[in-house]
């Protein structure tokens, strides 16, 4: 299995653009149906609940659930490094182990993190100055979104890996169903039995679960290493360990922008229903700009993994120069569009003026300065790739997590409005930016890493 495998494996051996391409464009349309079926929890409740249900599902709420989907995810890509690097090195049995083990760090994390949220629910709402009219639809929404906690991490985990051995087919067929799933539901629960915020609610979690059954019986029947089974799941320490360490902080690193979103959205629930509905919306378009990154930044982290394996480490260089040329490339295209289709890509979540115009004017002041974040997910994603965490981490708290508590603190309440809370993000983009360039061009997190891994170079071709 091993030689015909890493005879067939494009990642280490292909041209390094078609086959950062060949990997991105599935975990695009992966992370597309991932925002399609995010979003049409608000579009829903827009068009047929409201303005305050909208502000219930996408608000507050919609922060701390992201809260807790970046350290999923972030913890997923501990899984991802340490799959890819045994993968591209050739050592399947410890790939199996890794499998197991990350599938039932899954299981105990995502519980710890059900019990948690939901005990915590109320202060963390009270916390980000939920508005009280809209305070009990916000608290059933996060609360039995949080029942959906185990599913949504096994999802998270087993597509990661799936992603790591270059299976990017089956999270993208796994996301589809779930998507189409969640809208169906919505469509049922919501519009023809009217049971508003706690119909998306449900119809989330039972989506969820779909997409976690679909994913382990993928991990159960795959020839890329041994197959998942129940008797084998156990924590193999090292793996563990290298899970964790590279893992928690991306997690964080992750979670840096959630806590900071949670300060923002303090301050924002400050100018009012209208106000938190229309950043509600915005943030549903933006989104679809940090899902193209998302994507650019799986690929890069799984194609540096697999590579640093090999000890191709003149092809993690090049990877990362192109990946960061088609990532401005890309981020150039979607900020015209937003500039020429704002408006109706607005209106897909309202319809009330007020709120629409709102909306725009954010998606105006801040989208053209999109580029500023690039350099942010690609190479953070290149460091961790190498196994290197504890930096990007680092850098994403000073330069974006501190840097806008400050800007709340300092700024605002000397310029109380939306547009000083509204550019405190792509000033925040461009000093971590900066940040990371000049600590990826020192070059020493990568011989650090060469040295901890024992790899030589090996010629890039």
């Amino acid at each position: 299995m091993s030689e015909r495998t890493m005879q067939e494996n494009g990642i280490i051996q292909g041209v390094i653009w078609k086959q950062l391409l060949i990997f991105f464009f599935p975990i695009l349309f992966g992370t597309f149906f991932q925002q399609l079926y995010n979003t049409a929890d608000t579009v829903i409740v827009g068009r047929f609940v409201g303005a305050n249900a909208l502000a219930a599902v996408g608000g507050s709420a919609a922060v701390l659930i992201t809260l807790l989907i970046s350290l999923f995810t972030g913890i997923a890509s501990g899984s991802t490094v340490m799959v890819s690097q045994y993968y591209g090195a050739g050592k399947f049995q410890d790939v199996g182990k890794a499998v197991h083990t990350s599938v039932l760090l899954a299981i105990v994390a995502g519980g710890g993190m059900m019990i948690l949220g939901l005990i915590f629910a109320p202060w963390a709402l009270r916390a980000t100055g939920t508005p009280e009219e809209i305070f009990g639809d916000t608290l059933l929404y996060l609360r039995i979104y949080l029942l959906g906690s185990i599913p949504s991490f096994l999802y998270n985990v087993g597509s990661a890996v799936l992603r790591a051995v270059g299976d990017n087919k089956r999270p993208l067929l796994f996301l589809i169903i779930a998507c189409m799933v969640n809208i169906v539901l919505d469509l049922v629960l919501v519009v023809w039995l009217h049971l508003a915020v706690l119909g998306v609610a449900i119809a989330t979690v039972l989506s969820q679960v779909v997409s976690a059954v679909l994913v382990i019986v993928a991990l159960q029947n795959t020839d890329f290493f041994p197959s998942l089974s129940v008797s084998q799941l156990r924590f193999t320490p090292n793996i563990l360990q290298g899970i964790l360490l590279i893992g928690v902080p991306a997690g964080l690193q992750s979670d840096m922008y959630s806590i900071a979103n949670i300060i923002m959205q303090a301050t924002i629930n400050t100018f009012g229903t209208s106000t938190i509905a229309a950043w509600s919306a915005y943030i549903k378009v933006e989104n679809f700009f940090f899902m193209v990154m998302s994507a650019f930044g799986i690929a890069i982290t799984t194609f540096v993994g697999q590579n640093f394996g090999a000890g191709k480490v003149d092809r993690v260089k090049k990877s990362v120069w192109i990946c960061l040329a088609m990532s401005m490339a890309t981020t150039a295209i979607i900020s015209l569009l937003f500039h020429f289709f704002g408006r109706g890509l607005l209106s897909m979540f309202t319809t009330e003026s007020d709120v629409l115009e709102i909306g725009l004017h954010m998606l105006s002041l801040i989208s053209p300065f999109y580029f500023c974040y690039v350099c942010i997910e690609i190479m953070s994603g290149a460091i961790r790739g190498t196994g290197e965490a504890f930096p990007p981490m680092m850098i994403t708290c000073c330069g974006i997590c501190v840097l806008r508590i400050v800007w709340i603190f300092a700024v605002i309440p000397f310029y109380h409005s939306m547009d000083m809370v509204a550019i405190s993000y792509p000033i925040s983009w461009g000093i971590t930016s900066l940040i990371f360039i000049v600590y990826y061009l020192r070059g020493k997190w990568l011989k650090k890493q060469m040295h901890i891994m024992g790899i030589e170079t090996k010629n890039a071709n």
